[in-house]
């Protein structure tokens, strides 16, 4: 009795603990944004691959870990005995450390949370994400028809992939079945009697159980272009039908993609450009105000992300770019001689190379305001900043030249489930490719299969999580640790604060570190 008992209390305990923290989070979602901008100068993306930041990180003139100190949010984590605990925690401490880990988290604390929970598939998944980064261009390549064949015909192959042996023979010989096209009936006929068709008889069962699915029957018999789609685009699917079951995850998800972004307008081409880069949108769907500025300055945005360490360090210190809005030719003369700014000089480079490009800077001069802009949403933008070498000119353009239907999508639930469709869609895609091109084992696939989305978050920066991977607490945080981060991740400025490089920084500035907090209770 005495030990169920102590089981009973540890529950109550633990759901207390979650509920104190959840209003915590609700309460530091009130009271942010910060009340002053972060600013500091900030090296390309790949200075944050570290497995901690410190104090002699920070270089001197870099105000973005002070200022980050200073705001009511960062108090708020420092001073919530509950938020201080999470954040004193070694096992967070590992995953602040990591600014891309962080933000990938915070935009899907679940996926994370589950993969967490078993170390050994998380050290597959990020070994798979490194084969496959590698990958990928090779594949995409490959794949880029896929987004084409589906956009439009979501519901039909849906229903066709609800069988996936029927599916891999349809996408195996497409030509095959385009008759299909202008007579659906005959389909489910021949279905029905599959043994006896040369093109079903080697998955008769699978063929079968379509036939008497009535559901799929009616997806198909609605949309019968679907066939003629698939023969049109029969090089998307090359090689893929072997893997039957990778092939069914890459049409579902892919499907799921198009559907949303067809509801909400987006092209064809604009739905690929967004698969292209789907970190990137991913990003952006978290930060809705950020799309927003990105969309209604994107000309400048494009100009910028030519050199994806000038974005990035812009990005990280808005603060310190927005004079430039009242005077963008002085941008020009300071980017000249970047070496001799403090806000440049980390990153000379990106930004001499970017002065001497002189359609950029035609777009830059021609909307300064965008410097404005990323200032006013500042803590945004510095969530974005580590991930900065992902918002390709592509994307930038895209989401501007197609803002009327990102508007459709401004809900943040939408937006996080387009993103996530399409971040699924890339990894399923890029596995069955490798998988069928020898360069991943099926282990390494089926872990992939699994955890779609982690697994395209962490193609962005394979060490990076398989640093965090190594990491026993690290681990432990992520997976006992889901509604708390949950909490967090639901409000888009603390998810932005999280993601910031400074924050692991000003944690250990502040002393909320384990070290200091062992000290503390002794």
């Amino acid at each position: 009795m005495a030990i169920s008992l102590s089981n009973q209390q540890k529950m109550y305990l633990t759901t207390a603990g979650v509920l104190l923290f959840g209003v915590g989070a609700y309460g530091l979602g009130r009271v942010y944004p910060p009340l002053g901008p972060s600013a500091g100068t900030v090296a390309p993306a790949q200075r944050y691959v570290s497995s901690q930041v410190s104090e002699g990180d920070v270089t001197l003139g870099d105000t973005s870990v002070p200022e980050l100190m200073q705001t009511d949010a960062f108090e708020l984590i420092t001073k919530d005995p509950n938020l201080r605990a999470l954040a004193a925690s070694p096992g967070f401490q590992a995953v602040a450390s990591q600014p891309q880990v962080m933000a990938a988290v915070m935009a899907n604390p679940q996926a994370f949370a589950s993969l967490a929970a078993n170390p050994a598939a998380f050290k597959s998944v990020a070994q798979a994400a490194q084969s496959l980064q590698q990958a990928a261009p090779a594949a995409r390549a490959q794949n880029a028809g896929m987004l084409q064949a589906v956009y439009g015909h979501s519901k039909a192959l849906q229903a066709l992939a609800s069988q996936p042996a029927a599916l891999a023979a349809v996408m195996a010989n497409p030509a095959a079945f385009a008759s299909y096209a202008a007579n659906p009936g005959q389909f489910r006929e021949h279905a029905l009697n599959a043994a006896a068709n040369a093109n079903m008889a080697a998955n008769a069962g699978a063929f079968k159980a379509l036939a008497a699915n009535a559901a799929a029957m009616q997806a198909l018999q609605a949309d019968p272009g679907m066939f003629k789609s698939l023969a049109a685009n029969a090089g998307a699917f090359k090689g893929l039908a072997g893997q039957q079951q990778a092939l069914a995850a890459t049409v579902q998800s892919a499907a799921a993609a198009a559907q949303f972004a067809q509801n909400a307008g987006i092209s064809q081409q604009a739905l690929a450009a967004l698969s292209a880069n789907a970190n990137a949108f991913s990003g952006l769907a978290r930060q809705p105000q950020a799309m927003q500025a990105v969309a209604g300055h994107y000309q400048a945005f494009a100009a910028l992300a030519a050199q994806p360490a000038a974005l990035a360090a812009v990005m990280a210190n808005p603060a310190a770019f927005a004079s430039y809005a009242a005077n963008p030719g002085q941008f020009r003369e300071h980017a000249l001689n970047a070496a001799a700014n403090a806000n440049m000089a980390a990153n000379a480079g990106a930004f001499k190379a970017l002065a001497a490009n002189a359609a950029a800077m035609q777009a830059l001069q021609a909307d300064p305001g965008m410097f404005k802009a990323m200032n006013a949403n500042a803590a945004a933008f510095a969530s974005l900043a580590s991930n900065a070498q992902a918002f390709s000119p592509q994307v930038v353009s895209t989401i501007g030249r197609n803002a009327a239907a990102f508007s459709n999508l401004a809900n943040a639930a939408q937006l996080s489930s387009a993103a996530q469709a399409l971040q699924a869609y890339n990894a399923n895609s890029l596995a069955a490719s490798a998988a069928a091109a020898g360069k991943i084992n099926a282990a390494a696939m089926q872990a992939v299969l699994a955890n779609p989305q982690a697994s395209a978050a962490m193609m962005a920066n394979p060490s990076a999580f398989a640093a965090v991977g190594n990491q026993a607490a690290a681990l432990a945080t992520l997976s006992s640790r889901q509604k708390a981060l949950a909490a967090l991740a639901a409000q888009p400025n603390m998810a932005a604060l999280m993601a910031n490089p400074s924050f692991s920084a000003a944690l250990n500035q502040a002393g909320v570190s384990q070290a200091a907090a062992d000290s503390r209770s002794k």
